[in-house]
């Protein structure tokens, strides 16, 4: 069998327990964070525990637990951010509000790259494709590698659930739209790495999921996004 170009590795972060995901290229060793949100000496233990050079911050979008302290690792390991889309610029400008708001560091800044559909972000010699996944955040965006059918879906999707929609500028309907139109035709055999919880697998939540799972989806005269 042939070794996996890629390994992913959860290092659950501050109280909120959200999943930084340490990503690396196993030819390489050359890796990137997924959602830094707190706890950097966990995640540059993680790093060196695994052998891994990090070359790059990536973010799926813009609430405090998924960045919150990803410009003071920027700065310390001397890497680019890269992420989300630049409409969740509103929620990295409040970052120092809303840590003091949840007992958080929270350290606004601005990206090296916004992201936008169509591009593609590289970790060592892999190459991730991106999409615009709104609804939880308006800028929230995931990481797809197809040739391992594996995605970085942060707060879009969960085992069992999906993201909240009750914050400012999230849309329920964007959500159910992203999950349909991006995240399904990925394939139903896409393994997925949450922004909390345990990782999960297309299929399986389109079985089972209360909120989008296909059957629940037909009821509400939404196309299942084959």
């Amino acid at each position: 069998m042939t070794p996996s170009p890629i390994r992913a590795a959860i290092v659950p972060v501050t109280p909120l327990q959200q999943n930084c995901t340490l990503l690396w290229c196993t030819r390489t060793m050359r890796g990137a964070f997924v959602d830094p949100g707190g706890d950097l000496d966990r995640l540059r233990q993680a790093a060196e525990q695994n052998g891994v050079t990090i070359e790059k911050i990536l973010l799926t979008h813009g609430h405090i637990d998924h960045c919150g302290e990803a410009k003071p690792l920027a700065d310390a390991l001397g890497v680019p951010i890269e992420g989300p889309h630049e409409a969740d610029r509103f929620w990295i400008a409040r970052l120092d509000e809303d840590g003091k708001r949840w007992g958080l560091r929270g350290v606004p800044f601005e990206p090296d790259r916004w992201l936008v559909e169509g591009d593609q972000v590289t970790v060592g010699e892999v190459a991730f494709d991106v999409y615009e996944t709104p609804g939880h955040t308006p800028g929230h965006v995931v990481f797809h590698h197809p040739g391992t059918k594996f995605a970085l879906v942060g707060d879009v999707l969960f085992a069992g659930s999906v993201g909240r929609t009750d914050f400012p500028l999230s849309n329920h309907e964007a959500l159910i739209d992203s999950i349909v139109t991006k995240l399904w035709p990925m394939g139903d055999d896409t393994s997925f790495i949450p922004g909390h919880g345990q990782p999960g697998r297309f299929e399986q939540e389109r079985q089972t999921n209360p909120f989008v799972a296909d059957s629940v989806l037909a009821g509400r005269g939404v196309a299942d996004g084959r």
